[in-house]
C-alpha cells in the first residue's frame, strides 16, 4: 500500500480564496480590511521569522497586519497594559501573542488581559471553555461561538477538504498540549469521532496507536510514530515540527508510514500551510462578530 498524500498547500489555496472573499466583503461594508496585531517581546529569531511570514500571508490578501515589538525586559504590567489597549482598539480585530515570552512574564495574567473576541490563537480560557462545552456537529451549539486554535482547526479543515469520514471512527491523538492536542481532541469529538488522547505516560503507546482509524501526531518528538504503529489504511495527520540535522521532520516516520497508511500529511507541506490560513479565518470571523456587536 502507498498512502495518498494529503497536500496542505492545495487545501490552503482553496481556503485562502474563501478567506480573501470574506475579507473583501468586510472591507466593502465597513470601509477597512480586517486587521490583526502581533505582539512580540524581544528579538527571538524564530518569533521574528514567524512574524514576517504572517505579515506576508496577510498582506497577500489585503488584510491588515500590525506588529508591536516590545523590549525583552519590559515590565509585566506594561505588557499587560499594551494588550489591554489593543483589546479595546476598534481598528484591531485580532491579537496574536508571539512566543517565546520572557520568564518574568506571567502568561496567565497576559491571557486574562486579552479580549476573548480578539483571541485569534484560541488561548483564552473562555474560548477553550466554550469549545469544551460545544455540542456535537448537527445539534444546536449550546454556547456562544468561540475562536479555535489555528493548528488543530487546520487539521480538521484538511480532513474536510479531502472528504475524510470522521463520525463513528476511532481517532487517536498523540499529544495533550493546550494549543494542539487538547483542542484537536475536542474538535474530533464534536465531529462525532470516538477519541483517545495519548501522552508521554501512556502505557503501550504503539498498541493504542494501531487502533486509530485517524491517527494524529502532535507531541513534538521527531519520527516517534513508526510505520508499524499505524493501522493499515488509517488516515495520519502529522502536526510535528522537528529539526533533525537541519531537516524539518514530523512526529511520524514518514517513509515507513506511507507503506501502511491510507492517507497522510507530509512535513513540510501538510498541516502547516493550512494553519496560517485558519489564523486568517479567525481574524475575519473575529472582525465580523465584533462589527455586528458594535
Amino acid at each position: 500500500m502507498t498512502a495518498t498524500i494529503l497536500d496542505g498547500n492545495e487545501a490552503a489555496r482553496s481556503l485562502r480564496a474563501e478567506v480573501e472573499t470574506r475579507a473583501g466583503a468586510f472591507e466593502a461594508r465597513y470601509g477597512r480590511a480586517p486587521a490583526v496585531s502581533a505582539v512580540r517581546v524581544g528579538d527571538d529569531p524564530g518569533a521574528a521569522y514567524y512574524e514576517r511570514s504572517l505579515a506576508r500571508s496577510f498582506g497577500r490578501i489585503g488584510m491588515g497586519f500590525r506588529p508591536h515589538t516590545l523590549p525583552l525586559h519590559i515590565a509585566e504590567a506594561e505588557l499587560v497594559a499594551q494588550v489591554e489597549h489593543l483589546s479595546v482598539d476598534p481598528e484591531v480585530d485580532g491579537i496574536i501573542l508571539l512566543e517565546p515570552l520572557p520568564p518574568h512574564i506571567d502568561r496567565t495574567n497576559l491571557k486574562r488581559a486579552l479580549s476573548p473576541g480578539k483571541d485569534v490563537d484560541g488561548i483564552h480560557p473562555l474560548n477553550i471553555g466554550r469549545l469544551a462545552q460545544a455540542a456535537p456537529v448537527g445539534r444546536p451549539q449550546g454556547v456562544d461561538p468561540c475562536l479555535v486554535p489555528a493548528t488543530p482547526a487546520g487539521g480538521m479543515a484538511i480532513l474536510r477538504y479531502y472528504d475524510v469520514p470522521i463520525a463513528g471512527r476511532h481517532a487517536v491523538v498523540v499529544g495533550r498540549s493546550n494549543i494542539v492536542g487538547k483542542p484537536l481532541a475536542l474538535l474530533l469529538l464534536r465531529a462525532n469521532a470516538t477519541v483517545t488522547v495519548c501522552h508521554s505516560r501512556t502505557r503501550d503507546l504503539a498498541t493504542i496507536c494501531r487502533t486509530g482509524d485517524i491517527l494524529c501526531g502532535a507531541v513534538g518528538s521527531a519520527r516517534l510514530i513508526k510505520g508499524d504503529w499505524i493501522k493499515p489504511g488509517a488516515v495520519v495527520l502529522d502536526f510535528g515540527v522537528n529539526f533533525v540535522e537541519g531537516e524539518m521532520v514530523g512526529d511520524v516516520a514518514f517513509q515507513e508510514a506511507t507503506e501502511v497508511a491510507g492517507m497522510i500529511t507530509p512535513v513540510p507541506g501538510g498541516t502547516g500551510p493550512v494553519t496560517n490560513v485558519m489564523l486568517m479565518w479567525n481574524v475575519v470571523r473575529a472582525a465580523e462578530r465584533q462589527a455586528q456587536v458594535i
